[in-house]
């Protein structure tokens, strides 16, 4: 099979599940594993970063118009003659969207077939990695990859105390304008034993309170933009950078922009040095099996557990 995937946590979980071989193109942001960087790159962003204020302005002139964030490189796509395209259609600003994928493959003979993965839960992406496996004439691999990446997550869900304190955290998607975590990750900061209460989980339709199974039937809207003053209000104990797409270096550079404003000093968690930047471009953003990572560090770092820190998770305390 000759796969085509422009979503980065497709081509992680391909990999994942044995399928990595066959991808003969990929998107711009698809880094990891580092093996899949010999492919050609096939989309291109039409902006780059400057800093957060200005590429939400620039962004947000774009999508008014009606404009396209990114551009395919169609010919390319054409000449790679691919049986299955993996794309999205879960965010207009993360990656290509799904319209123009598929008026390529509609003018393209044989037309690929095209998955689209559009994750809105944690449980979500378990699944989307089975249906990676379907698709690909990967099962046994995908239930294999699935099994490992379960145990691991219960195993550290297993080390918090649902009986302690659970102290509220301030998830920053974005920094300028603020906006905070949505979809899966106020899922994985609730089940770390945090609360988000600017973004929280809420039951699903008939599951009552929602509770058990590790929350599983609590889900979370979008990521949204918030104010200056909710996020004073919220009073966080813990806040954590991590801004859709960018390195560590990047995210650094932005949260330290944040320390001479009267709002980010009045947060609690400012004050007791409980801030951790995190490369936003590895991590919680890339609905993949990479989750578990995110996961695993929330865990170590809201419940003092720096054990259950994964040794090559790319994040750092503002102090340092």
């Amino acid at each position: 099979m000759r796969i085509i995937s422009l979503l980065p946590s497709a081509t992680e979980s391909l990999c994942l599940i044995g399928a990595g071989a066959e991808i003969v193109g990929r998107s711009h942001e698809c880094d990891h594993p580092e093996a899949i960087t010999d492919r050609p790159v096939l989309t291109q962003a039409s902006t780059s970063f400057t800093d957060s204020a200005e590429v939400d302005r620039v962004v947000s002139e774009a999508l008014a118009r009606g404009d396209s964030l990114y551009r395919l490189d169609e010919a390319r796509v054409q000449e790679l003659a691919p049986d299955l395209i993996v794309t999205q259609d879960l965010c207009d600003v993360c990656s290509i969207d799904l319209e123009t994928v598929r008026s390529l493959t509609a003018r393209m003979d044989p037309s690929p077939r095209v998955v689209s993965l559009n994750p809105e839960s944690f449980e979500g992406v378990f699944d989307d990695i089975l249906t990676l496996g379907r698709e690909t004439d990967h099962e046994q691999e995908a239930e294999a990859a699935l099994f490992a990446l379960r145990d691991r997550y219960f195993t550290t869900a297993d080390s918090v105390n649902p009986y302690t304190h659970h102290p509220s955290v301030l998830f920053l998607e974005w920094t300028d304008p603020p906006f905070v975590g949505g979809h899966w990750t106020p899922q994985l900061i609730e089940r770390a034993g945090g609360v988000h209460p600017l973004n929280p989980t809420v039951p699903m339709d008939g599951a009552g309170a929602g509770a058990g199974g590790q929350f599983a039937h609590r889900v979370a809207g979008k990521s949204i933009r918030v104010t200056h003053e909710q996020i004073v209000d919220s009073a966080p104990e813990f806040v954590i950078v991590c801004p859709c797409g960018l390195t560590l270096e990047q995210a650094m550079q932005e949260t330290r922009k944040l320390t001479d404003q009267d709002w980010w000093n009045a947060l609690p968690a400012v004050n007791s040095r409980r801030v951790a930047v995190v490369d936003g471009n590895e991590m919680f953003n890339r609905p993949g099996p990479r989750l578990v990572d995110a996961f695993e560090f929330l865990v170590g770092f809201l419940n003092d557990l720096p054990e259950f820190i994964p040794k090559d998770f790319p994040w750092s305390t503002l102090d340092s």
